[in-house]
């Protein structure tokens, strides 16, 4: 006996600037001009990453989901690699934004954003920015980069200078960047190094693409400059912020005052780490929150 799918993908390219950002867009079966939710990940993940499983659950709700990888990272293109520029990310949301209210297949008036971690403080920031959006979510987002980088201890910051340095001279002169972790063991060089932060990436690596645990290490003085918690008091829809209580990368307390400060937040907190939310109870628990954000806000504005 066959079933019905509750959902297809389509493999989608958008451009951003002078490059282009691969993604997924799922349809809910069935349903005319969905509304639509853009999922971005966080820091130099890719959506292979857990993206897809969240994408699937909103589609399965009857909400098209839309998951895109930065430029610069995974199939999206974009030199030099392994580059993460915040600015560039923030144009990357911009431009799925505009490439979504220009698709026929979807209700381009309905649009909410999502973003994980450094993903996360993306969608702050994106939201601020945007007041045509219906609603957004941050998970577990990374609000503040002084407060991150004081949780990550100023020994392990220092470590960075060098690389940092030498990745500066690799900018100015042309040459290949200099390149540090992305998640590292307890006390080694990374720009995440909590005890959880390297098995929580790899749970997440998928075999169909492979994961590059490395960024150009000029991006460590934008990450500590960069505090998008502070665009929360501009974000005039709602907002879910799922925050984790024993986060080891973007201190609770910090995300916690910043989203009260939002005129609309909903904040819900969870027993659950910072890289758990993507598999097993941790999700199964965030999603169906998020699915009953989105449907409240997102087929309550049905044209």
């Amino acid at each position: 006996m066959s079933s019905t799918p509750a959902y297809i993908r389509k493999d989608v390219t958008f451009r951003s600037g002078e490059d282009t950002c691969a993604a997924w867009l799922y349809l809910p079966a069935g349903v005319a001009n969905p509304p639509v939710v853009i999922l971005g990940h966080g820091l130099g993940a890719t959506r292979e990453m857990r993206l897809d499983a969240f994408a699937e659950r909103f589609a399965q709700a009857g909400i098209a989901a839309f998951a895109f990888t930065y430029r610069h990272f995974g199939d999206s293109t974009g030199e030099p690699r392994q580059l993460l520029s915040i600015k560039r990310q923030l144009a990357d949301w911009d431009a799925a934004i505009a490439h979504l209210e220009s698709r026929p297949d979807v209700d381009g008036t309905r649009l909410a954003v999502w973003g994980s971690s450094f993903g996360g403080g993306h969608s702050i920031t994106v939201a601020s920015r945007h007041p045509e959006l219906v609603a957004a979510i941050s998970q577990c987002p990374f609000t503040d980069g002084l407060a991150s980088a004081m949780a990550l201890g100023p020994k392990a910051t220092a470590k960075g200078m060098p690389t940092l340095a030498k990745d500066l001279v690799a900018m100015v002169r042309g040459g290949e960047p200099a390149m540090i972790p992305l998640a590292g063991p307890p006390g080694s060089l990374a720009l995440m190094n909590a005890p959880d932060a390297l098995p929580g990436y790899e749970a997440l690596v998928s075999p169909s693409m492979p994961f590059r645990n490395e960024v150009a290490a000029r991006v460590i003085p934008t990450i500590v400059a960069y505090r998008p918690g502070k665009s929360a008091k501009n974000v005039k829809m709602p907002i879910l912020f799922c925050v984790s209580n024993t986060d080891s990368v973007t201190p609770p307390e910090e995300t916690i005052r910043y989203a009260r400060t939002a005129p609309h937040a909903e904040i819900k907190t969870y027993d659950a780490g910072h890289f758990a939310f993507y598999l097993g109870e941790p999700f199964e628990e965030i999603v169906a929150d998020q699915i009953e954000f989105l449907t409240r806000h997102l087929k309550s504005k049905a044209r």
